[in-house]
C-alpha cells in the first residue's frame, strides 16, 4: 500500500511568500549602483579620509532605504537608512585607510571586508527582536563585501581605479541574492496572521 503525501496550503503559500520576499529583495540590487552614484555625488572619488567618510554617509543612506523599502516589511526604515549610512561611512573610512585607498583586486576585498564588518555590527544591532541568531548577520558581511568588491573587479577590471565609493551591478545582484537568502534564514516573512474560522460543534437534540 503506497501512501501519497502533499503540501499543506499552509505550507505552499509560505514558501510561495519567501520566494516572492526573496525575489524581491534580490531586485534591489538596483540600490547598490544608485547608492554608489549618490556617494561619488558627495565625496567624489576615494582618496582621503574625508571623502571615504562622507562618500560613505551617502552611499549608505541610500542602500539602506533601498534594503528597507524592498524588505517586505522586516526592516525598520528609519532605523535601518540611518544605520547603514553610519556603518558605511565609518566602515569605508577604516577600510580605505588600511589599503592605502588601493584599488588592486587584493585591495578591494581587504578594504570590503573591513566596510563590511563595521556595517555588519551595525545592522545586526539593528535587526527586529525577533531575528534568529542575529550575530550570523555580522559575521557573514565581511566575507559578502569582500566578494562584493571582487566581483565587480574582475567584470569591470581598470574602472575600479576611480575610487568609487560601493561596488558595482554585479557584484550587487551576487550580495543581494546571497543576503536574501541570509535574511530568510534569520529573519523570515511574517504569515498574514489571519484566526482561522471556528468549527461549528454539532448538536444533537432540542438545546431548550
Amino acid at each position: 500500500m503506497t501512501t501519497m503525501t502533499t503540501s499543506s496550503p499552509d505550507h505552499t503559500a509560505s514558501r510561495s511568500r519567501a520566494l516572492s520576499a526573496w525575489l524581491r529583495w534580490t531586485f534591489g540590487f538596483l540600490a547598490f549602483p544608485l547608492a554608489g552614484l549618490a556617494g561619488t555625488a558627495v565625496a567624489g572619488r576615494v582618496d582621503s579620509p574625508w571623502a571615504a567618510l562622507l562618500g560613505g554617509l551617502g552611499a549608505g543612506a541610500v542602500l539602506g532605504l533601498g534594503q528597507s523599502l524592498l524588505s517586505s516589511g522586516r526592516l525598520p526604515m528609519a532605523r535601518w537608512t540611518a544605520v547603514t549610512s553610519t556603518g558605511m561611512g565609518a566602515g569605508l573610512l577604516l577600510g580605505a585607510a588600511t589599503v592605502d585607498y588601493g584599488t588592486s583586486i587584493g585591495d578591494l576585498a581587504v578594504m570590503g571586508a573591513l566596510s563590511g564588518a563595521v556595517l555588519g555590527v551595525a545592522q545586526a544591532v539593528t535587526l527586529p527582536h525577533r531575528t534568529r541568531s542575529r550575530w550570523v548577520w555580522a559575521v557573514a558581511m565581511p566575507a559578502l563585501w569582500a566578494i562584493g568588491w571582487s566581483v565587480s573587479t574582475l567584470v569591470i577590471g581598470d574602472a575600479v581605479h576611480e575610487q568609487f565609493t560601493l561596488y558595482g551591478a554585479s557584484g550587487a545582484i551576487t550580495v543581494s541574492a546571497l543576503l536574501g537568502v541570509l535574511l530568510h534564514l534569520l529573519l523570515p516573512v511574517s504569515t498574514t496572521g489571519r484566526t482561522p474560522t471556528p468549527r461549528a460543534t454539532p448538536t444533537t437534540g432540542d438545546p431548550s
